[in-house]
């Protein structure tokens, strides 16, 4: 049954029922108040039923006009209110203008917030000159921070930018409240090019009182259009850390990459002095360890997270950094062989297989050993250029020179002669081919 149907099925019950009783004075609701001005209105309490169910299924026009019925027959300003509010969202600015021009002296115990509506309606119809004496007039009864904000509203559509200003810097010297000063920065920002000064507004609210949503992204939004990477970097770091505070999971992963992306993009040092600090991602810290060649911290690190988390990728890198660190390779050349071992008995990763590999040519441990890793490293990856300078020089090692050569010459080729390793293994290679 469609819900136009059971809307009319749910009034005729309401009329049967209501028709079989015995008329009686309302019964109070949260739309009716007694009130000696007010007149007695038999079908009240069925009309705002009618109302509120009109209201509810998304008959808008229909809700309206019952409640300017029930104002024209009770005088209760709540309907009107009710009846302006939804005129509003249907953009019928001039009923709105009309019923309260009409009815003005009528209009008593809401008639601020009437009046507010009544106001916006002005707005939106372009009379702005009409609707600043209305606000000022409203102003001198009620001087509440809405209707100031209403003032600055009214100013900024006749384009008179300071005084907007003037008024919103009031608003949000007696509220603090975040949506003003947001409307104070954007007036200063975009229409006076007061630029810094608007900035500064946002950071002193951070400062003193912290870093609200709003007012946060607003001063990321400055900051990124000015390119200001330090700026961004700064309100991130507020942001993260008021979301961390409140456990805002979803949000914090979400500021955490957008932090990360311009902290790299500025200065790998800074993000890792961040990543210190905030203990926010151990296995990103472990991987700019490894960028900026801090050795000695990645080895530490690699081992507190292989030891806390079992993850076998973590005894590979440790395995590594052993060996690279170590002065004297021949010290630690079985530890690191042992490693690499257990390692690839569980995963079959061509990034361990040649590294072990290449060491064991190298050292002249076992090269033909050697040359099987290498060789299952460049059956995932054949076009790897490090596995086929593996490949050459452990055909070196073997004496195979031609073999050599050609594989030695796809690199050069591919790397040119920058790296001393290559430069030296092609220098040797060619040498043997004489």
């Amino acid at each position: 049954m469609s819900s136009y149907k059971r809307v009319i099925i749910y009034f005729f019950l309401i009329f049967f029922i209501i028709g079989c009783t015995e008329l009686r004075q309302p019964a109070q609701s949260n739309l009716i108040n007694n009130d000696y001005k007010y007149k007695t209105f038999a079908n009240e309490d069925r009309y705002i039923m009618f109302a509120l169910e009109y209201d509810r299924n998304g008959q808008k026009e229909e809700s309206r006009e019952i409640y300017l019925k029930l104002f024209l027959e009770t005088f209760k300003e709540e309907y009107l209110f009710e009846y302006v509010k939804i005129s509003y969202t249907l953009k019928k600015y001039d009923d709105i203008i009309l019923q309260v021009d009409n009815k003005r002296k009528e209009i008593l115990k809401d008639e601020d917030k009437i009046l507010r509506v009544y106001i916006l309606a002005l707005a939106q119809k372009k009379n702005y000159d009409k609707a600043l004496v209305e606000t000022n007039s409203l102003l001198k009864k009620y001087k509440a921070n809405i209707n100031y904000e209403l003032l600055g509203n009214i100013h900024l559509h006749k384009k008179d930018y300071k005084k907007a200003k003037e008024v919103y810097i009031k608003v949000y010297s007696d509220s603090l409240a975040p949506n003003s000063l947001i409307n104070l920065a954007n007036i200063m920002y975009v229409y006076l090019d007061e630029k810094n000064e608007a900035i500064n507004y946002l950071e002193s609210h951070t400062k003193l009182y912290g870093c609200n949503d709003l007012i946060c992204s607003k001063l990321l939004a400055f900051y990124q259009e000015q390119k200001n990477i330090d700026g961004v970097i700064s309100v991130l770091k507020k942001t993260y850390y008021t979301y961390k505070e409140k456990n805002n999971g979803i949000r914090l992963d979400k500021i955490y990459k957008l932090l990360m992306y311009y902290l790299e993009k500025k200065d790998i040092k800074d993000a890792i002095k961040f990543l210190e600090k905030s203990k926010a991602d151990d296995d990103k810290l472990f991987s700019l360890y490894r960028n900026d060649n801090q050795n000695e911290k990645a080895l530490s690190l690699a081992n507190k997270l292989y030891s806390g988390k079992g993850n076998i990728d973590y005894l590979a890198q440790i395995a590594m950094l052993e060996f690279e660190i170590a002065k004297d390779k021949k010290v630690v050349i079985k530890s690191v062989i042992k490693k690499f071992e257990d390692v690839l008995t569980v995963l079959d990763n061509h990034v361990y297989q040649n590294y072990l590999g290449y060491i064991l040519i190298d050292l002249d441990i076992d090269v033909k050993k050697g040359l099987k890793y290498v060789n299952k490293a460049l059956e995932k990856a054949p076009n790897n250029l490090a596995y086929i300078d593996s490949l050459a020089w452990g055909q070196y090692k073997l004496k195979e020179c031609k073999e050599a050569l050609i594989n030695i010459q796809k690199v050069v080729d591919g790397a040119g002669l920058d790296d001393i390793e290559i430069k030296t293994h092609w220098k040797k290679i060619k040498e043997c081919n004489k």
